[in-house]
């Protein structure tokens, strides 16, 4: 049985790595989710967005590390649902909203064939404009979690949240929205929060480049670890 693990929120998650600057990972025990069907894992995993725009376009994300690390690690095949969103806000992913009911029933259909093992959440940055934005943010977080993990069935279900770059013109609210990450992990139970620490954005100043993606994915990883 695939271990699978649903991928949410924005640009970063859904990734943008260029395909170009790393060497694609082929590992034949890891799946993407395709019209209800496992194929086995390529980039783009999220295709969001064009593939073939020259600057805003689908491309590397951090859960093909992520699926092949947790995949050698437990000898075990993995799938990833792929959901996210570029450039949405957490409005947009409140219950009732429609990347939140494409998410429920894109996992629903994948637990047909899986056994669901963890969500990976990286979203913060279109409301990380102002103290009350963020304080507001970590409110409809916990909410639509708690939600979400209700709705799956899953009420313990392993979360991995990942921190924002701080390395950005807005980054006393990202500072911010990264605290309350930390403090979020504390109140879900089975939580934990990856580093973003070090990590390098593309000239954009938006995006993670793909080695810092194979890093942050990695990360990931070790923190899913910690909570098995």
């Amino acid at each position: 049985m695939i271990k699978s693990f649903l991928m949410i929120g924005q640009s970063n998650m859904a990734g943008r790595g260029e395909f170009e600057d790393i060497e694609e990972i082929r590992n034949p025990n890891c799946f993407m989710l395709r019209t209800g069907f496992w194929e086995e894992m390529r980039e783009p995993v999220n295709p969001d967005h064009s593939i073939f725009n020259n600057e805003w376009h689908s491309g590397v994300s951090l859960a093909s590390t992520f699926a092949d690390e947790t995949a050698k690690y437990y000898k075990e095949r993995v799938g990833l649902i792929p959901c996210a969103h570029g450039g949405t806000s957490i409005d947009q992913w409140m219950p009732g909203e429609i990347l939140y009911d494409h998410a429920v029933m894109m996992t629903k259909l994948a637990m047909r064939t899986s056994t669901l093992s963890g969500i990976l959440w990286h979203q913060g940055e279109q409301d990380a404009t102002s103290v009350d934005s963020v304080y507001a943010h970590k409110e409809k977080f916990l909410k639509m979690i708690t939600s979400l993990r209700k709705e799956l069935g899953a009420e313990n279900l392993p979360l991995i949240i990942g921190e924002l770059s701080e390395d950005h013109a807005t980054r006393e609210f990202r500072v911010l929205m990264n605290e309350q990450y930390r403090e979020s992990a504390k109140i879900l139970p089975c939580c934990s929060v990856a580093s973003a620490k070090d990590l390098t954005l593309k000239k954009d100043g938006i995006h993670f480049d793909s080695v810092s993606l194979g890093i942050f994915g990695k990360r990931y990883f070790e923190e899913y670890k910690k909570l098995r």
